[in-house]
């Protein structure tokens, strides 16, 4: 996917020249949309016989991005992927975005601040264009602190799924494989170059090849898995593999066993070494795959709208004293595989977050629940 430019005006722009900016740069139309960008209620028309489903996520300064390293086309970029990858482990068709955004003072006053925020709009719109959604609207404000104030963005998606078939996590029932699309780790090892570099990439003309910098929703695959009945639970690895897999397993009150030499590993994270590459690829988050499970009667195929589907593992019914979840090694052995990634107030930093919170890879503490 190519990246683009967004109009921008030469004079320092207000929050009414920034609404009216965004309107005219996001106003193509959607059978979706009745009334999108210019009122106080953006109004929309789901398909006929379809469930509405809503999610939002927070994009946040020093906790998501760092202005100083990631290109604002990724920081748009990754805004609507977290969104649209939520609706894709449902097997959502998107309706429409939202987008609240808060900015410093001077990122609509001086020249370079403007430029970044056209940058931001380009990233999202490329992505909102690929996947057909539009942007029906939002919110503005400048964030506490004026000259000093970080960067707030809150997208919310709106999708539709036929009325009682959308995925869930708690599908799933002892003997249904796991599987995953796509690559683990990828995502944590482009974030360990990012912060080695400590300047920011000036110039990105292509999405592919970035894991981290410009992840890739798999709606058309969750679509699939839907429409074909494939699949009985479903979940975007967002958290990481080793935390989705658990809210997985919780939901649907089963264990699960996981097999290393299955986990499809990331080039880019075996770059880092045999060691490192499996904790990216288990706890590192923010690599945006599905991890799903079906019935072992179901054949699956090897790959779903162009993205490859690994089996990695089984579900088993839940007995007391049971581990949650075990990780078959390549000798033979099992070991207890604990949720590693990222959860907010934990204390506990996943590779993603802790690593632009402090600008440096950090290593992950034990945990345990």
């Amino acid at each position: 996917m190519l990246l683009y430019k967004m109009a921008r005006p030469p004079k320092p722009l207000g929050e009414l020249g920034l609404i009216e900016q965004i309107r005219r740069d996001f106003s193509a139309g959607s059978k979706a949309v009745t009334l999108g960008i210019g009122d106080d209620c953006a109004i929309l028309r789901p398909p006929a016989g379809c469930e509405v489903l809503v999610t939002t996520d927070f994009t946040l300064e020093d906790r998501h991005f760092r202005r100083n390293l990631h290109p604002p086309e990724s920081v748009g970029h990754r805004c609507l992927a977290r969104g649209l990858s939520d609706l894709a482990a449902m097997g959502a068709t998107p309706l429409a975005a939202f987008l609240s955004l808060a900015l410093p003072e001077t990122m609509l006053t001086d020249s370079a601040g403007r430029d970044w925020v056209a940058r931001f709009f380009s990233g999202l719109r490329a992505l909102g264009e690929m996947h057909r959604v539009p942007l029906a609207g939002g919110d503005t404000s400048e964030s506490p602190g004026r000259k000093n104030g970080i960067i707030f963005a809150d997208i919310v998606l709106v999708g539709a799924a036929p009325k009682g078939e959308a995925l869930r996590r708690a599908g799933g029932v002892a003997g249904d494989v796991l599987y995953v699309t796509g690559q683990l780790g990828g995502a944590a090892a482009e974030l360990s170059a990012v912060l080695r570099r400590q300047r920011r990439i000036l110039k990105v003309t292509t999405t592919e090849g970035h894991p981290h910098l410009f992840p890739e929703p798999r709606l058309d695959v969750g679509e699939s898995l839907l429409r074909r009945k494939l699949a009985t639970a479903c979940i975007d690895v967002s958290d990481g593999l080793s935390t989705d897999l658990a809210h997985l397993c919780r939901a649907s009150g089963v264990i699960a066993e996981i097999e290393q030499a299955a986990l499809p590993i990331h080039p880019l994270a075996r770059k880092l070494g045999a060691t490192a590459a499996l904790q990216a690829a288990l706890h590192g988050g923010e690599d945006y795959e599905l991890l799903f499970t079906a019935p072992p009667s179901v054949p699956i195929p090897s790959s779903l709208a162009g993205v490859p589907i690994t089996r990695v593992g089984s579900l088993k019914k839940r007995r007391s004293g049971r581990q949650l979840m075990t990780m078959l090694a390549p000798d033979g052995s099992r070991v207890e595989l604990q949720p590693g990634g990222w959860e907010h107030f934990s204390g506990i930093s996943s590779v993603i977050s802790s690593g632009i919170r402090s600008g440096t890879a950090k290593s992950r503490r034990k945990r345990s629940h």
